[in-house]
């Protein structure tokens, strides 16, 4: 396990540090950004480092984000740099490699920054199974959450992919937005129960692996079966497998719970000492609108903490002065 001290005197294991900031932030999505925007406003030092590569890019839109809903998502990532300069959170491109002793921010290229406090706030990737048609259609009409995207295919013919065991869940989810949904069970090994549970909603199984998914004029028109029937379809759903891009915590020995993700208490606050994570990162659920709301309490709960470990130092000296004098 990584030392994480807060020794300031410290030595940069890799290359010269530049000058200490009290928090550095790594990932500029909603949390990282909403972290940040809050210690730029309580006037700590902010550093941020991206690596641009945000999970809902294929997304043309995001929704249930009041205030936002409809937006772009780059155009909310747009606002929310332009917010975070206006209080002078320094803004990095760039990848992190590592993270060391006494919080040494390592980027690729050899570029070390200092930090008091760490937020790791690296979202996650969708894990997407190898079907043709499945990663061309991904964020466009091949979708993932209900609650995200529905709403615009409502009332339309829905396929449910089953990738996943919670692609069963999804199917019935979706039932609030259309009476036309097909589940695909492809290779899931459905249960007598899951099978009830369609048939009791209404919704069809087509039975048989897929072969691909049928496009045409950049639209997408059915699923096609391995046996070669295909099924037309307007829009479909799938079930990604999340993958957490935290290597950067189990690096430094985070604690995680038995499904191998990182846990945090309520604030974002990690095992390790001086170490915080928001969004989806630690939560695969979290919608741009909650993973903005995670960056936010953790903001409060590590300025908090620097407050402390300030008054701590602050006291400390007073005392040594007031000893110099006697």
């Amino acid at each position: 396990m990584i030392s994480t001290t807060n020794d300031q005197n410290s030595r940069a294991p890799h290359g010269d540090a530049d000058e200490a900031h009290d928090v550095v932030v790594v990932g500029a999505g909603a949390a990282g950004l909403n972290a940040a925007l809050l210690l730029g406003r309580a006037r700590r030092k902010v550093a941020v480092i991206d690596a641009g590569e945000p999970r809902n890019a294929p997304a043309s839109h995001m929704h249930g984000f009041l205030s936002r809903d409809g937006l772009p998502p780059a155009a909310l990532l747009d606002i929310g740099r332009a917010e975070i300069a206006r209080y002078g959170v320094r803004l990095i491109h760039g990848r992190v490699e590592q993270i060391d002793h006494g919080y040494y921010v390592r980027m690729a290229g050899g570029v070390v920054l200092k930090a008091r406090r760490v937020l790791i706030a690296t979202g996650l990737r969708d894990e997407l199974p190898d079907i043709p048609g499945v990663r061309e259609r991904w964020g466009k009409d091949l979708l993932h959450c209900p609650y995200c995207h529905a709403y615009e295919v409502r009332d339309q013919p829905l396929a449910v992919l089953g990738t996943h065991p919670g692609a069963v869940h999804q199917a019935l989810l979706l039932r609030q937005w259309s009476d036309d949904v097909i589940f695909f069970p492809h290779t899931l090994d459905l249960t007598a129960q899951d099978r009830e549970r369609l048939a009791a909603c209404g919704l069809r199984l087509v039975e048989g692996e897929i072969k691909q998914l049928v496009v045409d004029g950049d639209r997408l028109r059915g699923v096609e079966l391995v046996e070669g029937r295909a099924v037309p379809r307007a829009a479909a759903f799938l079930f990604p497998r999340p993958v957490a891009h935290d290597e950067l915590l189990t690096h430094l020995g985070c604690d995680t719970d038995g499904n191998g993700w990182i846990t945090t208490d309520r604030t974002g606050r990690t095992s390790v000492a001086g170490v915080w994570a928001a969004g989806n990162v630690v939560d695969p659920r979290a919608q741009v609108v909650a993973a903005a709301g995670m960056g936010s309490t953790a903001a409060f709960a590590i300025n908090t903490d620097l407050l402390d470990e300030d008054m701590d130092r602050a006291v400390e000296q007073r005392r040594h002065a007031i000893a110099a004098t006697r």
